[in-house]
């Protein structure tokens, strides 16, 4: 008998290795969305459609974006620590690899001095840096405000992951190499729900946005909301990803004038898709695995 067992998983070994191979050798988009194709990329480990339509009034740009290995395709650009911020392009010539390009953090200005209350220190502190208790760069930790819950993205080895209200020292145990945050009303959509603060002055209020989705391990998707008068409200926004997309869960990134999508055509180029001029304090790239890598050398 036991014999006959471990014959039939010897057998089954060759099936679960091609049944891996295949969950990463192509995407299979858990929906459908049809629009306007302004761009797409396809390689053996990325492949990115940007679609646009319009929401309401709104002109929006629904970007697809499938990965084999997002832990290690996800990456950031960001600028110098609390000065000299750069728009999205220039940022995007520190990640010359990226094939894709979004805004990401929000920060603190002059103009928008708005600190969460439990935050330590003063106004000066925080100016042009990303908003949230916990940030990492490249593996770096540059803020770590002990008891200030976190809100926002981390990218870990299996991808993005969303926190809402995680104690910093708990977000920072799982290593992340990169963070991205804003308001902490940021987190919109958790576990397929809808969490969106209706007190949060953006749910009713129209604006430009940059949304990014998780759909599963492979697939993320981004929204960009370009209007400026006839933008959506943040509860539209929600409202369209659950109807459409129901995503896993979904985080507001900066957005408004620091909208930025972009990316790299065949020959290396970097083209606009949409931007708003505002300098960033960081940016997301998608980039491909090495060939190397990809091709499972």
């Amino acid at each position: 008998m036991k014999k006959l067992l471990i014959l039939m998983l010897l057998c089954l070994l060759p099936v679960a290795a091609m049944a891996r191979e295949a969950s990463v050798a192509a995407p299979v988009y858990p929906y459908e969305y049809m629009g306007e194709m302004v761009a797409e990329h396809e390689s053996e480990s990325l492949v990115w459609q940007i679609e646009k339509c319009k929401v309401d009034k709104a002109t929006v740009y629904v970007t697809k974006v499938w990965m084999a290995d997002p832990g290690r395709q996800i990456g950031k650009a960001a600028s110098d620590w609390r000065e000299n911020i750069k728009n999205a392009a220039t940022l995007a010539q520190q990640e010359p690899d990226a094939s894709l390009i979004i805004n990401a953090s929000g920060y603190v200005t002059r103009t928008y001095k708005w600190i969460p209350d439990n935050y330590p220190g003063t106004n000066s502190d925080y100016y042009f840096t990303p908003l949230g208790s916990v940030t990492v760069t490249d593996g770096e930790v540059f803020r770590c405000l002990e008891g200030v819950p976190y809100y926002g993205l981390t990218l870990n080895t299996d991808g993005l992951r969303l926190h809402v209200g995680d104690d910093p020292q708990e977000v920072l145990a799982q290593n992340p190499t990169q963070t991205w945050s804003f308001y902490v009303e940021c987190p919109i959509i958790s576990d397929h729900t809808s969490i969106l603060d209706p007190e949060w002055k953006f749910t009713n209020s129209k604006a430009m946005r940059t949304v990014i989705a998780k759909m599963d391990a492979n697939n993320y998707l981004i929204l960009t909301v370009t209007s400026k008068n006839t933008g959506l409200t943040m509860a539209r926004v929600v409202e369209f990803l659950q109807e459409e997309f129901d995503p896993e869960w979904a985080y507001n990134l900066d957005g408004g004038p620091s909208s930025a999508l972009m990316y790299r055509d065949g020959k290396g180029k970097l083209r606009t898709v949409w931007k708003n001029g505002q300098k960033n304090v960081d940016i997301m790239t998608f980039a491909e695995l090495p060939e190397t890598e990809a091709a499972g050398e």
